[in-house]
């Protein structure tokens, strides 16, 4: 198996890119580009001792690196990786954004211990190349994803080094492997005409793409009646009032299935919200182990009418952070069932610094600083460890194949209600974002 660092992962999947050339101009840029990272993680970093990395050695290698990078990419990776040494997943570096935007076409999960396609864009070169949901991922550019590694793979793929095309081994159900050169769709952005002072980018394409992004993170309720409601939440963006409406719906019902699968997180507060809506008492969270203090974090009830019915969470790998915490504080508080899959163990709290450099062209960029850990009322933390569901249950190649959901049809059998995995499967339709 391929080694999980991040050189390594960007190797493997982004040496086929033809690299922009680095000029002593733009090498100047990404050297104030790593000092500012540098000074954010100095500064904001919730462990003042940096799990025991000498910092200053690491951005002196990097600065080293930088000097003698090839390319830009290649000093944008050194940037990145010197971050990595840190070890947590909510410390990141986000260059400046390409006007050159790629869509892959296709979703990848890990599902078990084994990666899979779950969705081809129809009309996309993936689907023309036959890419179809159950074929198994064996490897993307020679990179076998795991779970240790699939989210590096994720960061480099759609943030910090977009890829034209990728060449992917798969095996479908019936076991028959192929390579298969898949294409992303390659689009320019449009002329910007009026910039955001924040991040830079184009305002008009920032609504559109918030309006889309909206949508796609809506919550979306099915009533199935015989007492039961099902809530797919996409993300943890609600509010009081949101978390009031939501659950309000299910007091007619006497149990409700809450769809968390694919939930990266979103805000505490929303988190805070939810919880207080299923709970009829305070309820710890975790406590917030920042730089210089530890707060307990607690949603507080509002002393109204909680749900107190029977509660059945559903997560999978791509539930993260918020999303995670839920999951578990249901385990630890015994409130109701987890079903699905181990959770992603992508649990910090974090905050973002902007920053700019540059004046003809202006580089917009960012530094995602972890700022406390989370630690759990069982003592421990959720970070590079996930949630185990009370019962694991996940697809077969063959169920993504037909469109089937066994998860949330035993989820509803947990509740009395009868409702078959192809019939599950048809509750939430795949959503694809707006081109």
């Amino acid at each position: 198996m391929k080694s999980l660092a991040l050189f390594t992962i960007v190797l493997l999947l982004a040496l086929p890119a033809s690299p922009q050339r680095l000029d002593s101009l733009d090498r100047e840029r990404a050297q104030v580009m790593l000092e500012n990272v540098a000074s954010d993680v100095r500064k904001y970093y919730y462990d003042p001792k940096l799990h025991g990395v000498d910092w200053d050695a690491r951005v002196k290698e990097a600065t080293e690196n930088i000097a003698k990078a090839t390319s830009w990419d290649a000093a944008i990776l050194d940037i990145a990786a010197a971050l990595e040494t840190l070890g947590d997943s909510h410390t990141l570096f986000f260059p400046s954004g390409d006007p050159i935007r790629e869509d892959y076409g296709w979703q990848f999960q890990l599902v078990g211990n084994h990666c899979y396609v779950t969705h081809v864009r129809p009309k996309s070169d993936p689907e023309a190349r036959g890419l179809k949901p159950g074929d198994e991922v064996l490897t993307i550019n020679g990179f076998t994803p795991t779970r240790e590694g699939l989210n590096k793979m994720e960061y480099v793929l759609k943030m910090l080094l977009p890829q034209s095309s990728l060449r992917v081994e798969l095996r479908d159900p019936s076991g028959k492997i192929r390579p298969v050169d898949v294409k992303a769709r390659v689009r320019q952005a449009r002329q910007v005409t009026e910039f955001d002072d924040l991040t830079g980018r184009d305002r008009w394409g920032l609504r559109l793409e918030g309006e889309d992004q909206r949508r796609l993170m809506r919550a979306q309720y099915k009533d199935l009646g015989h007492g039961l409601m099902i809530l797919k939440l996409p993300a943890f963006s609600v509010t009081d009032l949101d978390a009031q409406e939501m659950i309000g719906k299910a007091h007619k019902h006497s149990a409700l299935i809450l769809d968390l699968r694919g939930n990266e997180g979103g805000a505490e507060s929303g988190l805070q919200d939810l919880l207080s809506s299923v709970f009829e008492i305070d309820v710890k969270i975790a406590d917030r182990v920042g730089r210089e203090t530890t707060k307990p974090v607690v949603a507080k009830s509002s002393h109204r009418n909680a749900f107190t019915g029977k509660l059945i969470v559903l997560v999978d790998s791509g539930s993260a952070s918020a999303a995670e915490l839920f999951a578990r504080v249901v385990q630890l508080e015994k409130r109701g069932t987890v079903l699905g899959d181990r959770t992603s163990g992508r649990v910090m709290e974090a905050k973002y610094y902007d920053h700019r450099t540059g004046l003809n062209p202006i580089f917009f960029y960012g530094t995602l600083v972890a700022d406390a850990d989370l630690v759990m009322a069982d003592g421990k933390s959720l970070e590079h460890v996930g949630v185990i569901p009370d019962e694991t249950i996940v697809p077969t190649a063959t169920d993504l194949a037909n469109g089937r959901d066994p998860v949330m049809s035993r989820a509803a059998e947990m509740t009395g209600v009868t409702l078959t995995p192809s019939e599950a499967g048809k509750l939430f339709p795949y959503e694809w974002p707006k081109n």
